[in-house]
Protein backbone atom coordinates (compact mmCIF):
# COMPACT_ATOMS: atom_id res chain seq x y z
CA UNK A 1 0.00 0.00 0.00
CA UNK A 2 1.30 3.20 -1.29
CA UNK A 3 0.71 6.76 0.78
CA UNK A 4 -2.17 7.21 -2.20
CA UNK A 5 -3.76 4.51 -1.52
CA UNK A 6 -3.57 4.91 2.41
CA UNK A 7 -4.94 8.05 1.83
CA UNK A 8 -8.01 6.90 0.37
CA UNK A 9 -8.32 3.72 2.35
CA UNK A 10 -7.76 5.73 5.56
CA UNK A 11 -10.50 8.07 5.08
CA UNK A 12 -12.48 5.22 3.54
CA UNK A 13 -11.95 3.60 7.40
CA UNK A 14 -12.99 6.86 9.04
CA UNK A 15 -16.02 6.46 6.68
CA UNK A 16 -16.54 2.66 8.06
CA UNK A 17 -16.13 3.77 11.66
CA UNK A 18 -18.58 6.49 11.68
CA UNK A 19 -21.29 4.20 9.83
CA UNK A 20 -20.43 1.72 12.71
CA UNK A 21 -21.30 4.16 15.61
CA UNK A 22 -23.90 5.44 14.30
CA UNK A 23 -25.60 2.08 13.14
CA UNK A 24 -24.57 0.32 16.11
CA UNK A 25 -28.26 0.25 17.45
CA UNK A 26 -28.77 -2.40 14.81
CA UNK A 27 -27.10 -4.50 15.51
CA UNK A 28 -26.60 -7.58 17.87
CA UNK A 29 -25.46 -6.42 21.22
CA UNK A 30 -23.81 -9.74 22.40
CA UNK A 31 -22.83 -12.46 19.33
CA UNK A 32 -24.78 -16.11 19.10
CA UNK A 33 -21.44 -17.64 17.62
CA UNK A 34 -19.72 -20.61 18.91
CA UNK A 35 -16.35 -21.36 19.88
CA UNK A 36 -14.49 -21.92 16.69
CA UNK A 37 -17.23 -20.44 14.36
CA UNK A 38 -14.25 -18.34 12.48
CA UNK A 39 -12.03 -21.21 11.88
CA UNK A 40 -14.64 -22.76 9.11
CA UNK A 41 -15.33 -19.54 7.99
CA UNK A 42 -11.44 -18.49 7.02
CA UNK A 43 -9.02 -20.58 4.51
CA UNK A 44 -6.81 -22.95 6.13
CA UNK A 45 -4.02 -21.14 5.20
CA UNK A 46 -2.58 -17.16 4.55
CA UNK A 47 -2.53 -16.33 1.28
CA UNK A 48 0.11 -16.10 -0.71
CA UNK A 49 -0.62 -12.92 -2.66
CA UNK A 50 -2.44 -10.06 -0.79
CA UNK A 51 -6.32 -9.45 -1.68
CA UNK A 52 -8.18 -6.62 -2.80
CA UNK A 53 -8.69 -4.36 0.29
CA UNK A 54 -12.52 -3.96 -0.59
CA UNK A 55 -12.19 -8.33 0.05
CA UNK A 56 -10.91 -7.54 3.14
CA UNK A 57 -13.27 -4.93 4.61
CA UNK A 58 -16.51 -7.27 3.29
CA UNK A 59 -14.87 -10.56 5.73
CA UNK A 60 -14.43 -7.94 8.46
CA UNK A 61 -18.01 -7.25 8.08
CA UNK A 62 -19.39 -10.65 7.17
CA UNK A 63 -17.17 -12.61 9.26
CA UNK A 64 -15.55 -10.56 12.22
CA UNK A 65 -18.54 -8.68 13.28
CA UNK A 66 -20.90 -11.70 13.94
CA UNK A 67 -18.43 -12.60 16.74
CA UNK A 68 -17.84 -9.08 18.09
CA UNK A 69 -19.47 -7.85 21.71
CA UNK A 70 -20.14 -4.32 20.90
CA UNK A 71 -19.29 -2.66 23.97
CA UNK A 72 -20.86 0.62 23.07
CA UNK A 73 -24.18 -0.24 21.88
CA UNK A 74 -26.38 1.36 23.65
CA UNK A 75 -28.16 -2.14 25.39
CA UNK A 76 -25.51 -3.35 26.48
CA UNK A 77 -25.04 -3.06 30.23
CA UNK A 78 -21.93 -5.37 31.64
CA UNK A 79 -18.84 -4.34 32.66
CA UNK A 80 -17.56 -0.77 31.98
CA UNK A 81 -17.21 1.54 28.95
CA UNK A 82 -14.56 0.86 26.04
CA UNK A 83 -12.51 3.72 25.36
CA UNK A 84 -13.23 4.31 21.89
CA UNK A 85 -14.89 7.50 21.38
CA UNK A 86 -13.78 9.63 18.86
CA UNK A 87 -10.92 11.95 20.32
CA UNK A 88 -9.82 8.32 21.34
CA UNK A 89 -9.81 6.98 18.19
CA UNK A 90 -8.22 9.54 16.90
CA UNK A 91 -5.43 9.75 19.15
CA UNK A 92 -4.98 5.84 18.48
CA UNK A 93 -4.60 6.81 14.99
CA UNK A 94 -2.18 9.19 15.38
CA UNK A 95 -0.16 6.71 18.02
CA UNK A 96 0.03 4.17 14.89
CA UNK A 97 1.49 5.99 12.71
CA UNK A 98 4.19 7.54 14.91
CA UNK A 99 4.80 4.41 15.80
CA UNK A 100 6.63 5.16 18.41
CA UNK A 101 8.08 2.21 21.02
CA UNK A 102 8.06 3.81 24.31
CA UNK A 103 9.74 1.33 26.53
CA UNK A 104 12.37 3.41 28.19
CA UNK A 105 13.47 7.07 28.09
CA UNK A 106 16.13 7.02 25.42
CA UNK A 107 13.56 4.95 23.07
CA UNK A 108 11.34 8.09 22.90
CA UNK A 109 11.86 10.82 25.62
CA UNK A 110 8.61 12.35 24.50
CA UNK A 111 6.45 9.58 25.17
CA UNK A 112 8.17 8.30 28.47
CA UNK A 113 7.66 12.20 29.65
CA UNK A 114 4.28 12.66 28.53
CA UNK A 115 3.34 9.41 30.13
CA UNK A 116 4.50 10.31 33.43
CA UNK A 117 3.11 13.87 33.04
CA UNK A 118 -0.17 12.07 32.32
CA UNK A 119 0.35 9.74 35.75
CA UNK A 120 1.09 13.05 37.66
CA UNK A 121 -2.22 14.89 36.48
CA UNK A 122 -4.60 11.59 37.25
CA UNK A 123 -2.82 11.58 40.84
CA UNK A 124 -1.03 7.99 40.20
CA UNK A 125 2.87 9.21 40.55
CA UNK A 126 2.60 11.82 43.40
Amino acid sequence: MDTEEFRVRGKAMVDYICKYMNTLSTRRVTPSVEPGYLRDCLPSEAPVYPEPWDDVMRDIEKKIMPGVTHWQHPRFHAYFPAGNGYPSILGDMLSSGIGCVGFSWAASPACTELEIIMLDWMGFCK
